[in-house]
């Protein structure tokens, strides 16, 4: 539930961790009986946890049609990712992806650890996704044939322009977004929204990601993959690995900067989708990653530790945003404390300050004009607590006490 180190710093953190901890539990136990589908929802729990758990939220024919979704873009995501699998097998693979889950019999061995374990029994995937109703399996074979295409051009293909870049993330996270949208519409609780809203959620959060892991994807053995455009990383310097090398390290802030200036483009698309949503369920399940997606832009920007280790948020504040994302008031609330904290770490002499002060201004506008941003307390911005530090050891403390010393047969 994090260290006790981080309660103390942040002791408001606590009880939404617990309370994260507790729904983390129970969603282990809601896992079905069925062999393919115990498959599917225990192997969605070792790959995103995080996603799992959002995932409850929704009935259960859509949370099995969105499990399923997940599952099979995951399989062919490890396809493209596996830089040890030849270009010439790996192509075919990614464009025919979309027969194969049709086939109970089709594997493919790829990949490492619980995602070497999805493609060698993929066909309890298969199995899943055969029992899911005729709309359900047209929108997910359709975005799965589109994807493996755009897969594919990339794997030949490097990403040297803007455009490149929002080409590769419409292929692999855009048309996620158009995908959920179809899947929402066919469960027959939200109308189809616009395709160009539906890829900017998908872009909001890819290049978020792209960001965040830049040291990681450069550093891929055998073979990195990265995905920052040569237009914007050219205009710091000569190769994109130069950015991790602690000489360059202004010319990395500042390309960094860039890339989270290009990312907020899609900010204003984002809000409107999510504003649309009338299902409670449908609307937390895409307004929790996207307020975790802005957070992290929050910390990432100005921020020379993207080049030299993990940056992500604490989880105590994953777990406020899980727990606080109820309600568009609550998503307007927390975009606009993360963009008044990314604006704070905004330096004038930075080539983009004007460009990323413009967009920023523009989201802090967009969350003004909804008229509720009164509505809720933020939890972003630090302020006055009636928690004290030693408030925060003592429950933890009284909490450590009572599992102990509940007895071995005693019920959840």
């Amino acid at each position: 539930m994090g260290s006790l180190g981080a309660l103390v710093k942040h002791p408001g953190d606590f009880y939404p961790l617990l309370k994260l901890k507790m729904a983390s539990r129970h969603a282990e136990r809601q896992i079905p009986s069925e062999p393919h589908w115990a498959f599917c929802f225990s192997m969605l729990h070792k790959v995103s946890r995080s996603f799992a758990l959002v995932i409850q939220q929704l009935d259960t024919e859509l949370k099995n049609a969105v499990c399923i979704f997940y599952l099979v873009l995951r399989a062919l995501d490890t396809v493209e990712d596996d830089t040890s699998v030849a270009t010439d097998i790996k192509v075919p693979i990614l464009e025919e992806f979309y027969r194969h889950i049709y086939d109970r019999d089709w594997h493919f061995s790829c990949g490492t650890k619980n995602y070497k374990v999805l493609m060698d029994e993929f066909h309890h995937v298969s199995t899943a996704f055969l029992e899911l109703e005729k709309g359900y399996q047209e929108a997910i074979e359709d975005i799965t044939k589109r994807m493996g295409a755009g897969m594919a051009k990339f794997i030949c293909k490097e990403v040297e322009t803007v455009g490149d870049y929002d080409e590769y993330c419409h292929y692999v996270a855009g048309l996620v977004g158009l995908g959920l949208s179809q899947l929402f519409h066919a469960c027959g609780t939200e109308d189809l929204a616009p395709d160009t809203l539906s890829n900017s959620m998908g872009l909001f959060l890819q290049k978020t990601n792209i960001i965040r892991d830049y040291l990681e994807d450069i550093n891929e053995i055998p073979k990195s993959r990265m995905f920052w455009p040569r237009q914007i990383w050219g205009k710091y310097v000569n190769k994109l690995e130069d950015l991790k090398y602690e000489e360059n390290s202004v010319k990395a802030v500042q390309c960094l900067n860039d890339m989270v200036t290009n990312a907020l483009i899609h900010v204003d698309d984002c809000l409107k989708y999510m504003s649309a949503l009338p299902d409670p369920a449908i609307f937390r399940f895409c307004a929790i990653p996207q307020v975790m997606a802005i957070g992290t832009l929050a910390l990432c920007y100005n921020n020379i530790e993207v080049f030299r280790g993990v940056v992500k948020m604490r989880r105590g504040l994953t777990a406020k945003v899980i727990d606080r994302t109820n309600t568009m008031a609550d998503v307007y609330g927390a975009f606009y404390d993360f963009s008044c904290m990314l604006k704070a770490k905004v330096d004038k002499n930075d080539p983009c300050a004007q460009k990323t002060s413009s967009r920023l201004d523009s989201i802090l506008k967009t969350c003004r004009d909804s008229g509720v941003l009164n509505e809720r307390k933020s939890y972003i911005i630090p302020n006055q607590t009636n928690y004290t530090p030693l408030l925060a050891v003592l429950l933890f403390i009284l909490l450590a006490i009572t599992l102990a010393n509940r007895g071995p047969h005693e019920p959840n």
